[in-house]
């Protein structure tokens, strides 16, 4: 084993199933550091609900006054502190986060994921969790805010690629091949 971390950022848009990937990462043994909770720890702070759009704008408001790499570099300290040598960082929303990483980690790898907006609507949909959106609309508003960030541009530079149109175990099977792959390259 590299005596170096790897760290595998990984990026989707919301409802692409990212959440399968953290899932099958921890089964391999991953630590698991989540970016999204550095923005719903924020609105705790300030006492706000964390929906859709209070988390939306926070991300917005903490880009635009510590500049766009804001949560990636307050998630540093979260990935060096964690015991595992394998960390995946779910929630990449830019290539300046990306950036960020590759600075700081030699052994940085950038996984998407990726699937059509009507199945990750339903997926959002069906999950309802405190953040997700409850119609297209917010659902479209969403993943405006999130491309507007350079989501997009993180998801076309991406070292590996999962397309997530199937069903859970496709997912979980692709996941586990790519991580694989991932784990392959680290070792030599």
């Amino acid at each position: 084993m590299s005596p170096e971390k790897l760290v595998v950022g990984l990026a989707g848009m919301p409802g692409a199933g990212k959440s399968v990937i953290v899932e099958v990462a921890k089964e391999r043994g991953y630590g698991i550091v989540v970016m999204g909770d550095e923005v719903r720890e924020e609105a705790r702070k300030r006492g706000l609900n964390p929906s859709p759009e209070n988390i939306g704008r926070i991300m917005l408001e903490l880009r635009r006054s510590e500049g766009e790499a804001v949560i990636a570099r307050r998630c540093l300290a979260k990935i060096v502190e964690r015991p595992e040598d394998r960390i995946l960082v779910d929630g990449i929303r830019s290539l300046a986060e990306v950036e960020e990483f590759k600075r700081s980690f030699r052994n940085f790898v950038l996984l998407a994921v990726h699937a059509p907006p009507k199945l990750r609507f339903q997926r959002l949909f069906n999950r309802q969790r405190s953040d997700d959106p409850q119609s297209w609309e917010i659902f479209h508003e969403r993943d405006m805010r999130e491309l507007s960030v350079g989501l997009g541009n993180a998801i076309a530079m991406a070292d590996y690629m999962i397309i997530n149109n199937g069903g859970l175990e496709e997912a979980k099977i692709k996941a586990k091949e790519v991580l694989a792959r991932i784990e392959a390259e680290w070792m030599r």
